[in-house]
């Protein structure tokens, strides 16, 4: 206890483990007082000692912070911030709400005076839109992306279907551009996340380029893991990549400026290149380019939202189940749903990435695994990406494959635009039947979610539940504190225990 001394309990905050805070002051000869903040896994008793060997002594230091404080003993503001979400784990969760940003830089911008290289500014979404239009872009096809999602969400809500086009993936939206082209001999204008940047290079170099078919048009690529900005590990591989990767395929690119004169300039740059080159054009979007726009709210048609729908499903599973996660939301919500249980991370492959491949993964996982239930938790936007995995699971004849797909009609993740998946016209089901699922199913309701998770387990797969929720979903959503590497290696280790 001697090393526990002088530590004054500040709060304790109760998940699948008791986690202490504890502060200590140091005081200084100069300056202000030194605040140490350290979190504790369990509670220092009389035989305790702080010690990093879990092992030995239960009790683990999980995280220095040191804060300057000017003689407040309650001055914490770190505090509130702080949440705890699994063993060995913590976050820092300071909610960001894009207005309040917008307005805060605002009232800065005011206060600059004769600095005006201080300004920071916001592109209207209106305005742009407008400023294409008037270079005679007015034809808009792609897939939603959270640092275009205010733009997306102006396009959507204000231009006609036939001129705008919310495609399965970015590969389609190429040659969507390239068949308006040949027809109309305009430019369209394709939007994308630099993720996807992949799935459109085979028709940008057998397609698009001045030296196949020279076709016009102009890339709107929402540039996620830009150098120099925070972002999860799979953006910051591909953020560094992304100005390669157009170079390599010849792509002529800037940056969009974040302010109206700015953007009107690169838009007339990239008209007068795409008239000599008769090629694509890039401008790459950087994070809150624009100001907020947000689509007007649905009514709410299901019982449950997407996280409600996860949680009747995992409450529903085997202690032996695997679980594959689709990219977005879904993962992030399924490890915090382990955390809230008190339970460990090590049966879910989260697919951080790789948008529509969770399916794929899942079946690989499958066949080698006959011993195990393998349980693919996917999305609607997700399915649609690469669609074609229905067909190549539905034809492996693997029993132990388990599809659920949690339906809510939109790319929740990058700002709410619709997918096809509520469509009247158009039925995941009857289209997995036809691509040889021995079994499809329908749930909303809690309890219609439950019974049919257990009656898929004595059912022989492949098998496909889908689950209609609503839109949205929590707003102070974090993202899983264990690195890829971690979440894999967990993961293996499990899958070996096959008995």
């Amino acid at each position: 206890m001697n090393q526990l001394n002088g530590l004054l309990p500040v709060g304790l905050l109760p998940v699948s483990q008791s986690v202490f805070f504890f502060v200590e002051r140091k005081q200084r000869i100069h300056g202000p007082s030194e605040m140490v903040v350290q979190f504790y896994t369990a509670p220092p008793s009389s035989g305790a000692q702080k010690s990093k060997c879990w092992d030995e002594v239960q009790l683990q230091i999980l995280e220095t912070r040191t804060e300057e404080m000017n003689g407040q003993r309650d001055c914490l503001p770190a505090l509130s911030q702080v949440r705890c979400l699994s063993l060995g784990s913590y976050r820092c969760t300071d909610a960001v709400n894009p207005e309040n940003q917008v307005s805060e830089q605002k009232e800065r911008n005011e206060e600059v005076g004769q600095y005006t290289e201080l300004v920071r500014d916001f592109l209207n979404p209106k305005d742009f839109y407008n400023a294409l239009c008037s270079h005679g872009m007015d034809y808009f096809c792609g897939v939603p992306d959270s640092l275009l999602k205010d733009f997306c969400a102006y396009v959507t809500s204000v231009t006609p279907k036939s001129r705008h086009v919310i495609t399965a993936n970015e590969g389609q939206a190429i040659a969507l551009a390239a068949g308006y082209h040949m027809a109309t001999g305009r430019a369209g204008v394709v939007y994308l996340q630099n993720s996807g940047l992949g799935n459109i290079v085979n028709p940008l170099m057998s397609l698009a380029v001045p030296s196949v078919y020279s076709i016009p048009m102009l890339l709107l690529v929402g540039w996620r893991g830009e150098p120099g900005k925070r972002d999860e590990p799979q953006h910051m591989i591909q953020g560094q990549a992304t100005p390669g990767i157009l170079a390599s395929c010849g792509i002529a690119f800037q940056v969009l400026p974040d302010y109206q004169e700015g953007a009107e300039q690169a838009l007339y740059v990239a008209r007068k290149h795409m008239e000599t080159s008769k090629g694509p054009y890039c401008l790459l979007v950087r994070r809150q380019n624009f100001l907020p726009f947000k689509l007007e709210k649905e009514p709410e048609m299901f019982p449950l939202n997407r996280d409600g729908a996860l949680k009747s499903v995992i409450d529903s599973l085997k202690d032996r189940d695997v679980v594959v996660g689709t990219t977005g939301m879904l993962s992030r919500e399924l490890f915090e749903h382990r955390v809230a249980r008190g339970q460990g991370h090590e049966k879910d492959f989260l697919t951080v990435g790789s948008m529509g491949h969770a399916s794929a993964i899942a079946l690989g996982i499958a066949q080698f695994r006959p011993k195990r239930q393998i349980f693919c938790l996917d999305g609607d936007g997700a399915v649609l990406m690469h669609m074609g995995a229905l067909a190549t699971i539905g034809q492996s004849e693997v029993p132990n494959f388990k599809h659920i797909l949690i339906n809510n009609g939109c790319h929740d993740s990058v700002g709410g635009q619709p997918t096809s998946g509520l469509s009247d016209s158009f039925d995941f089901l009857t289209i997995a039947q036809a691509c040889g699922y021995k079994t499809v199913m329908r749930a909303t309701q809690p309890e219609e979610i439950s019974e049919a998770v257990t009656h898929m387990r004595s059912l022989e797969g492949p098998v496909l539940l889908e689950i209609r929720t609503n839109k949205g979903g929590r707003k102070d959503l974090g993202r899983p504190t264990r690195t890829p590497i971690q979440n894999k290696k967990d993961f293996m280790h499990f899958l070996a225990i096959d008995h």
